[in-house]
């Protein structure tokens, strides 16, 4: 029985790009690239996370495609992109490089976005040469640098070795998750949604999850599980802001404060009240706001008078991204 990917229906039923691309990574893998909205807007790259696709961003796209040039592409082995025999941190970075450099021009810039695992991508690349010409500015959404297993809260118990090894156990998992079931939709909800996350919310996610492969799930697991990219934050030096649910069991908020007091170019840290991990769904407006937001400031205005008048913009786009209706914020 074939599964259903993605809802059909609704602000979570993904958009049909413009054209799709096929990016080939340092190793040859290949990427399914999809490029959404104008060929002549100011272009916005979106990396999603662990057991996710480019459906995961339908909201954002559906929203942002309207004026910015938009693209998505799956990660190694979810998707429409192929299971790779190299799984890791440097893979991550390259096939970010590839997707960079087949998509945008020679000198053009953007905003990248990454969610959970995506957010780990852009750390990854970050002293990379393509992202170092191509990226103007990022938003890193519920994600976190190292010490992922210690600090998630997905299981209940006091921190400690019990926690950390059931947890290895619990996110490492090595059988299909199976149908989409009310009874998987409780369990998914619990350990990534908010409690005031709404039905349609979690049917989105669900079927975006259950549709990845329990191979490609197990193998990023455990690149997940030996995380080390601190170095990463730390050379991340372009205009940075932050977002996290404070009810975010799988990255909590920890993580997001300790990237924002290591990163070069902290733009703003924003905590969103009782929002979970999957804040792009969860919070669909406000990521499209930080993404339009950091488009408008390091982008838009990124030549001429308007380049030295972004970078002299940062410190009140920080002050203006760590306020919103239900957060709290930090930088």
């Amino acid at each position: 029985m074939t599964r259903l990917t993605s809802v059909k229906s609704g602000p979570y039923a993904p958009p049909v790009p413009v054209r799709e691309v096929t990016a080939v990574s340092a190793d040859g893998a290949r990427l399914h690239v999809e490029v959404h909205g104008p060929e002549d807007g100011p272009a916005v790259v979106l990396a999603h996370g662990w057991t996710c696709s480019t459906a995961f961003w339908a909201a954002q796209i559906r929203d942002l495609a309207a004026d910015h040039r938009v693209i998505a592409y799956d990660q190694r082995g979810h998707g429409r992109t192929p299971a790779a025999t190299t799984c890791s941190t440097d893979t991550l970075a390259d096939d970010l490089e590839a997707v960079l450099t087949v998509t945008l021009a020679p000198g053009e810039q953007a905003v990248v976005a990454g969610h959970s695992m995506g957010g780990m991508t852009v750390m990854a690349a970050s002293a990379r040469p393509a992202f170092q010409e191509h990226v103007s500015a990022a938003l890193l959404l519920s994600t976190g640098s190292s010490n992922l297993v210690a600090e998630s809260l997905v299981v209940p118990i006091r921190p400690g070795r019990l926690r950390t090894w059931l947890t290895r156990k619990l996110l490492g998992f090595r059988f299909p998750l199976g149908p989409v079931t009310p009874v998987a939709k409780a369990v998914l909800k619990y350990g990534t949604m908010g409690a005031g996350a709404s039905p349609l919310m979690v049917e989105a996610c669900a079927r975006i999850a259950h549709a990845c492969p329990s191979r490609v799930r197990y193998t990023w697991a455990h690149v997940l599980d030996l995380l080390d990219l601190d170095d990463g934050v730390r050379e991340l030096r372009v205009p940075t802001a932050i977002v996290v649910g404070t009810s975010d069991r799988l990255t909590p908020p920890v993580h997001s404060r300790a990237m924002a007091a290591a990163l070069p170019e902290c733009v703003g840290l924003t905590e969103l009240t009782g929002v979970g991990h999957m804040t792009p769904v969860e919070a669909p407006e406000l990521v499209c706001s930080r993404i339009r937001e950091l488009v408008t400031t390091y982008v838009t205005s990124a030549s001429g008078a308007g380049a030295s008048a972004g970078a002299g913009a940062g410190t009140g786009l920080g002050i203006g991204m760590g306020m919103g209706i239900g957060e709290e914020a930090s930088a």
